[in-house]
């Protein structure tokens, strides 16, 4: 599409801006320069305190990294809630495609992109994972290929929203299991949600691909938030 037509669509179909409800120029996709602008960067010194913090004691995933820190009522949550619930999969193509740029920094050698899975009934229920999307971009900015089968969650269990971070790795514990091995196998894989908190998720994921048979697991979100 060309900037005349561009222009010619936005003027029947205006584009909004998810982070504030502005409407977006032309030259804006799909998220404002302003929104953009505001969201608080996640530097080296808080992506190895969190990855200390959440992963560095059983080290079952080898490296981490985040783009943002999420902050409640701010830009970054409203952009994941419009992913998450309002089916605006742009947003999370766009935000693959972000956070792939900072993992060109890293010299991880990555064979396979995985999505934190959610569970079937809750997929049926959404109609669709959103980190599902975020990992289309991702894959797309690094070159590397993604699977979004070959880890699956196999028990439903409760929101860890409002759990304490005991309970919320109690929660998860063998939720995930490894459902295409022969991808899995000897591989270095990289996981990917889209907001972490305590990590617990993340964590167990990255146990169920050691145990089926990955070599190295990394692991990435677009946001990291305190607990």
């Amino acid at each position: 599409m060309n900037f005349s037509a561009n222009h010619i669509f936005d003027f029947f179909l205006p584009r909004i801006c998810p982070g504030c409800n502005k409407k977006l120029s032309v030259e804006e996709e799909p998220v404002c320069v302003e929104c953009l602008s505001s969201i608080l960067i996640a530097d080296e010194e808080r992506i190895n305190s969190e990855y200390k913090k959440n992963f560095g004691v059983d080290k079952v995933i080898t490296n981490f990294h985040s783009k943002y820190v999420f902050e409640t009522d701010k830009s970054l949550q409203h952009i994941i809630h419009s992913l998450k619930y309002q089916k605006q999969f742009k947003l999370g193509v766009f935000l693959g495609k972000l956070l792939a740029e900072g993992l060109k920094l890293k010299d991880w050698p990555i064979d396979l992109i995985v999505p934190v899975p959610i569970h079937h009934l809750k997929k049926a229920e959404r109609g669709y994972n959103q980190s599902d999307y975020i990992v289309k971009g991702l894959s797309k900015g690094l070159n590397i290929p993604y699977s979004t089968k070959s880890l699956k969650r196999t028990k439903y269990t409760e929101s860890q929203t409002g759990l304490h971070i005991n309970e919320r790795a109690k929660n998860v514990v063998n939720a995930f299991k490894v459902w295409k091995p022969k991808k899995i196998v000897d591989k270095n894989i990289l996981l990917v949600d889209d907001i972490i908190t305590t990590g617990a998720t993340t964590q167990e994921c990255a146990r169920a691909l050691v145990n089926g048979g990955a070599k190295i697991v990394y692991a990435c979100s677009v946001g990291i938030t305190e607990y």
